[in-house]
């Protein structure tokens, strides 16, 4: 009707005086616009073999327009999917960044895409917490100041509203439920760091646990004497020394292998042993030849045994990480300490009494007896890269020279534990598990024997300049794999060892030839040791638990 009112009369049209009306006809129906340009509306034809852009995996394989194929699982043609559940697209993201964002997850709760850092910026690629997000503002592990790590550690921060006595969006009955929650949380915690505590004071207390127990029929004759002080008719009887023969007596009191033998300094009365039975015992070797006195403070294996100059205290190490100090005559432990690894070797300073200890954790540990905190260390000698086997004292005990896994052979300045003196270090060396010092002049040992684990026995002169003596090689018996100590006359004529067949070896010290062999015990032959008074008497210890005396 419109468009009929549109017509005039012919008067009309000439008297026109407000104009025409228009009419204007859209076929078309309201569209709305949109940016043509965006990622989302660009269509890629499915024949096309090259994109002008860098389209997104959702617009890459945006599906046809219409329904999805009813006859593929999703709707996804299988060319289309690398994958049973779909498509997983691959993107390059560098480590430290893969890394930032995983412990950023462990940490805070949430984690973002590293391959698209502007998008997470705005919070577009979150997954997680996107409260916790919002809360570090998108900042990471590595972008965390010690405030946002003290929000962390309150966590709740209506928990936080409730102790403070803040008002919060919670009812009083659901504030007093928290209140409540809090209060058993931080109860829980301090018994949980109470019950810690108390496991580490029994721990540290559980040390000092040793006992001795005495053998013998009274501790002191008639004179006066201690069953420790040596006889007064012990000398030397023979100026030169022979090669034992026969095995004149066996002690059998350990029920495990036996690690170590040490005699009693200057006379060799008395015989010092340590056991795989986790006990330490002391024999006598000229009268009735028995047990004296035991010593039981380790709970594992002993490793190493080591008397003071005078005798009257000795050292012990175990795999048990115990480093103890002891009294000989009275079997009271006067020391212990915990070592950060196992102790290997253990030695007695002969001016200071200071203990050093060879550990696993690479280190030369020192400690003082007298020092009034127990388990405080005195020095610490930290330059190898492998477990110290030995540690040894020469020059007048003002170095020290330590072996270790790391095939090396490091010379210390005594009390300096910051660098070596002398490092010896050879691509043909093997590790040294066992190393003797003879002969001693004045408390100054000439040579050092050091038994390699490629079968032989290296010398190194500890005189003006540490050095290989390239001309002392003894080699013929097999120790790989064992830690068989090396054994010396005292006039330096022979050089004994045993090996892991249980054979004893004797070398010409001048030849450095094999002057005779023979079976010692069943299993390996760990131990060997010239007697120092009388020179043809040598005692042998074995992992079949005996201890032998030879003449």
């Amino acid at each position: 009707m419109d468009a009929v009112f549109g017509y005039g009369s012919d008067e009309d049209n000439k008297s026109k005086s407000q104009g025409s009306l228009a009419i204007t006809v859209q076929a078309a129906p309201d569209v709305g616009k949109a940016d043509l340009s965006s990622e989302t509306q660009k269509m890629v034809a499915n024949n096309s073999k090259m994109v002008t852009y860098n389209p997104s995996f959702e617009a890459l394989w945006t599906p046809e327009a219409g329904p999805s194929n009813p006859y593929y699982q999703n709707g996804i043609t299988p060319g289309m999917r690398n994958t049973l559940g779909g498509f997983i697209e691959r993107t390059n993201v560098a480590d430290f960044h893969f890394e930032e964002q995983h412990q950023t997850f462990n940490t805070f709760g949430f984690a973002m895409d590293p391959a698209a850092a502007n998008d997470s910026l705005h919070g577009s690629n979150i997954v997680g917490d996107r409260s916790a997000w919002n809360l570090m503002q998108g900042r990471t592990v590595h972008q965390a100041t010690k405030r946002d790590a003290k929000k962390r550690k309150l966590d709740d921060s209506a928990a936080e509203q409730v102790l403070a006595g803040l008002g919060t969006a919670m009812t009083s009955e659901e504030a007093a439920e928290m209140a409540q929650d809090v209060k058993a949380i931080e109860e829980a915690e301090k018994a949980a760091k109470e019950a810690a505590q108390t496991v580490k004071e029994k721990a540290e207390v559980s040390i000092f646990e040793a006992s001795s127990i005495f053998h013998g029929k009274e501790t002191k004759d008639y004179q006066g004497r201690t069953w420790i002080d040596a006889p007064t008719d012990i000398k030397a009887v023979e100026p030169q020394s022979y090669i034992p023969k026969v095995c004149v007596h066996t002690w059998s009191g350990h029920t495990k292998g036996v690690q170590a033998i040490r005699w009693f300094p200057k006379s060799g009365h008395l015989l010092l042993s340590a056991s795989m039975d986790c006990k330490i015992k002391i024999w006598d070797v000229y009268n009735n030849r028995k047990t004296l006195r035991t010593y039981m403070g380790h709970q594992k294996a002993v490793r190493d045994i080591c008397f003071s100059t005078d005798g009257r205290q000795f050292a012990s190490v175990g795999y048990d990480k115990i480093v103890r100090y002891w009294d000989t005559e009275t079997g009271t432990c006067l020391k212990s300490w915990r070592s950060k690894g196992i102790p290997y070797s253990v030695k007695i300073h002969p001016g200071d009494d200071n203990i050093l200890a060879g550990s696993s954790c690479k280190n030369i540990l020192q400690w003082d007896p007298r020092h009034p905190n127990r388990s405080s260390l005195v020095q610490e000698y930290i330059q190898h890269l492998g477990a110290v086997n030995t540690v040894t004292f020469i020059d007048g005990n003002r170095r020290v020279v330590s072996t270790a896994d790391d095939k090396k052979l490091f010379l210390w300045e005594y009390g300096i534990g910051t660098a070596p003196m002398k490092h010896i270090s050879e691509p043909w060396m093997h590790a040294m598990p066992a190393v003797t010092a003879a002969p001693f002049d004045n408390g100054n040992p000439k040579y050092l024997l050091c038994q390699s684990l490629d079968n032989q026995i290296l010398v190194y002169m500890s005189g003006d300049r540490f050095k290989l003596n390239k001309k002392k090689l003894f080699v013929g018996h097999t120790i790989a794999g064992y830690a068989c100590q090396v054994g010396v006359s005292p006039d330096l004529k022979y050089v004994l060892s045993g090996d892991g067949d249980g054979r004893l070896w004797l070398w010409d010290w001048k030849s450095a030839k094999v002057y005779r062999k023979f079976k010692a015990h069943n299993g390996v032959c760990i131990g060997a040791i010239w007697h120092p008074v009388e020179p043809s008497k040598v005692a042998t210890c074995g992992w079949d638990g005996l201890i032998k005396f030879w003449d």
